[in-house]
């Protein structure tokens, strides 16, 4: 038998071979950074262009070897629609992509994404020129109006950013899966492996995470985890799981079967 060769990962005119997208925010020091993006296996890695400080002498930059991963800056930090306008746009001349993974939050208590404000930020984006990868929250109807507004990618949280908490609405992240055409990325709230299977088994066509692997006790072995765990979960995807049923089923063959 031979295992599923999984397809790349398409977003507008990009291709990326893994579909587990990681952060490069919150570890301990730039070696272990590079160590725990080498054990993901990803091939795209997110850049917070707010929290970069262009005058450092050595930035986050200078440790990501572009030639191996492509560059998704974020707007993350931006709680306006301007601010994230102004953010993807400095993105776009410093780093010279159209890539833009797009967050507006609504509050610094929770953290959630400002679904106006997000909605708007897209259609001006997308008629620029950018390829916009939307986060959003977990609302199926919000997801299809961001669909049609351009978005190339939209992200619905799994929980709250830097929560660990998982996926705490699965029913809703499939609801999404299956309505929209565009790639459906779960992003935020992912704590650990098993968290990332789950998104990849309710048919999300990538997983975006940080704070699981950076703040793990071993980020570099977390990493490997989490590269494991996307293939775990795309493998059980495509294999079909079997039917949920109400009762018990023997596992014994009855007469006339084969099995054990």
């Amino acid at each position: 038998m031979t295992l599923m060769t999984d397809s790349p990962l398409k977003l507008g005119p990009y291709s990326l071979n893994s579909r587990l997208i990681v952060g490069t925010g919150k570890y301990a020091d730039f070696e272990t950074m590079e160590r725990a993006l080498d054990a993901s296996g990803a091939d795209c890695v997110t850049v917070a262009i707010r929290r970069v400080d262009l005058k450092a002498k050595e930035t986050i930059l200078d440790h990501i070897d572009r030639t191996r991963f492509t560059l998704l800056p974020n707007t993350a930090g931006c709680y306006t629609k301007d601010e994230a306008l102004r953010t993807a746009r400095l993105a776009r001349e410093l780093l010279d992509t159209r890539l833009i993974k797009l967050e507006v939050i609504a509050d610094p208590q929770t953290l959630l994404p400002d679904p106006v404000a997000t909605l708007e930020a897209t259609r001006i984006l997308v008629e620029e020129g950018f390829v916009v990868l939307a986060y959003t929250s977990d609302d199926p109807i919000l997801a299809r109006h961001l669909e049609a507004a351009g978005a190339t990618s939209v992200m619905p949280l799994g929980s709250a950013i830097g929560s660990g908490q998982g996926l705490l609405n699965p029913h809703n992240i499939r609801l999404i899966v299956d309505t929209l055409k565009v790639p459906v990325i779960v992003d935020a709230g992912v704590g650990t492996a098993s968290d990332v299977t789950i998104a990849f088994e309710l048919g999300a066509d990538g997983v975006l995470l940080n704070t699981g692997i950076a703040h793990a006790k071993d980020p570099v072995m977390m990493a490997a985890a989490m590269r494991r765990a996307t293939e775990a979960g795309r493998l059980a995807f495509a294999a079909g799981r079997m039917p949920i049923r109400p009762y018990a089923s023997p596992s014994s063959p009855v007469e006339g079967q084969i099995g054990g």
